[in-house]
Order: C-alpha cells, then structure tokens, then sequence
C-alpha cells in the first residue's frame, strides 16, 4: 500500500473540527472511567472503522457504552450493551457546538450526568465546545488520510511495544495533543513534581519512561513527525546517534526530542523499516543515557529461546 500524503496546512479547519471533536469524547470518557495510573483511561484508539473508545461503564453497574467516530460511514455512532444505538452525521456546516450539545443531550437521556471542564485543553480556542460555532468542516479525504496513516503507525508502534519486558502503555491517542503514542517504562519513580506543575504532567511523569509518538504536526513542525523523548533527560542523549540518517534531534522544552520527519519515509521502498529503524535507536539512545537494563528488558525472538 502507498502511504498516504497529509500536508499540515492542506486541512487546518478539518484538522480542527476533528480535533475538538475527539477532545469531546476523551472527556466523556474521563467523566465515566475508572482511573487508571498515568492517564491511561481517558484515551482513544485506532480501529478498522476509525477512532473509538473502550466500553465506558454506565451507572447501573452493569451495562457499558462505547463511542466510535466511523470514517467509513462519516459520522459519530454511540452504541450500548443494552442495545440502544444513536448516530450523529458529520457533514459540513455542523458546528462542534451543535455537536456537543447533541451529544452530551444523548449522554443525559441515557442517564449519564458527566462532569468535565466544558473547554478544549492545550489548544488555542478558548470558547466553552458549546459556543464553538467557527469549525464545522469535514474534508473527508483528508480525515481518511489521516486514519490510514494513524492505522499504519498503530501496527508499527504494537510490534515495537512488543519487543520490550518491562511496563509499557497500550497504543493509543492522547486527545490533548491528537498524538499516537506508546511508553516504556524502566520501573524506577520520581520524587513528585512541585506545586507549579499541572496534575496532567503529575500523573504522566511520576515515572522514568521513554516514549515515542506520531502527530499531524503543529505550529512548531509543520508537517506529520515521529518523535521520541526521554524523561527525565540524561546528560549527553543529543549526542547519541539515531536511524535512518534523515532522523535528527531537537530541542523540546529544554531537553532533546528525537525526530523523524513522515515526509521523510514516504517514498522509501521500506517505510516500515525505517520507521522501526528510528524508534529502536531512539530507545536505545535513552536507556543507554539513563542506565536502564536494555538486555534484561529485550524481549527475544522465539526461535531464541
């Protein structure tokens, strides 16, 4: 399959009306969840119809929903155990605000009172969802697009998840940023963050992790990137050598950030390859730096064993 073309600027309206969109779900979703450690519960998924959630338990106690936004038949399904089903048609012309009233209406009837803080987060809109009336585009080429290269990464990033003993998050998206991601733990913990940091970064870093990621891009890197930190940040991670030769690193936040550029893959002959290739050496340059136990955490091919 040829890889799909995603210029960052060619759908900035759908992009964002996409966006809010999730950052809705993921919010109904943290209203109705357990928690669970590290933010874990409040995250969405990649699947063979498009982006969805776990099922969400309901009040009763008994009875689950989930939440799938469906690229195939573009719209927004909401389904029960009980077998109750609404679906919300995502067409040009209707408002994110449109659709958090209706869906949040729908939420309510079935006798679910979610409580959240009704505004995006890290975003530059600061207008309450039901206010939002400036995005109401759908370029479904362009969201289609998108899945498949978010469905190709998910593949990748569970083969690489796999290779490693120690504790490791499922593959999924973080709606705040709309990045895929998955994170390696070494298991050592952090003395809490001081009183300035957000509980969001609290509970995400309470750890010593290596994580990697996909995104569309951003206002800092405007085109569709691969990316990979290490936290805390060891001495001399930026001297490290990464793979393939196109793979460079970057200053984040005052620390490195390994970085592949998509672009920079899409006419490979092996695009998994490479993509495989800059994760490894993106883990490899971290735990090195932070002394983890690489060999004790490697998990061997069975025809090793």
């Amino acid at each position: 399959m040829k890889l799909p073309s995603l210029p960052y600027d060619s759908w900035t309206e759908t992009r964002l009306t996409l966006h809010l969109i999730l950052q809705i779900i993921g919010k109904i979703r943290l209203a109705s969840t357990p928690r669970k450690n590290h933010w874990w519960y409040i995250t969405e998924y990649i699947s063979s119809k498009g982006f969805t959630i776990h099922s969400i338990p309901m009040n009763d106690g008994i009875n689950t929903f989930e939440i799938t936004l469906n690229v195939h038949t573009k719209s927004l399904q909401i389904e029960s155990s009980k077998g109750e089903s609404q679906e919300l048609v995502l067409t040009d012309g209707y408002t994110v605000g449109q659709f958090y009233k209706e869906i949040m209406a729908i939420m309510d009837s079935w006798g679910l009172k979610l409580k959240f803080i009704p505004k995006p987060l890290d975003l530059i809109i600061e207008t309450p969802f039901e206010e939002i009336s400036e995005y109401h585009h759908y370029d479904w080429d362009a969201i289609n697009k998108f899945w498949q290269m978010m469905l190709w990464n998910d593949g990748i990033f569970k083969e690489f998840s796999g290779r490693f003993y120690g504790k490791t998050c499922p593959v999924h998206i973080y709606w705040h940023h709309l990045d895929l991601t998955v994170t390696r733990f070494s298991g050592k913990s952090l003395p809490p963050m001081d009183a300035s940091a957000r509980i969001l970064e609290k509970d995400a870093y309470s750890h010593e992790v290596i994580s990697f990621g996909f995104w569309a891009g951003d206002d800092n890197m405007r085109e569709p990137a691969y990316y990979s930190y290490t936290y805390p940040s060891p001495d001399g991670l930026g001297e490290e050598k990464l793979k393939p030769n196109s793979a460079f690193w970057m200053e984040a936040n005052g620390s490195p950030m390994a970085i592949l550029k998509y672009n920079d893959i899409l006419e490979s002959e092996n695009p998994k390859e490479l993509v495989m290739n800059f994760l490894e050496s993106a883990y490899q340059a971290g735990a090195k730096r932070a002394n983890w136990d690489i060999a004790g955490n490697t998990v061997p091919l069975l025809e090793d064993l």
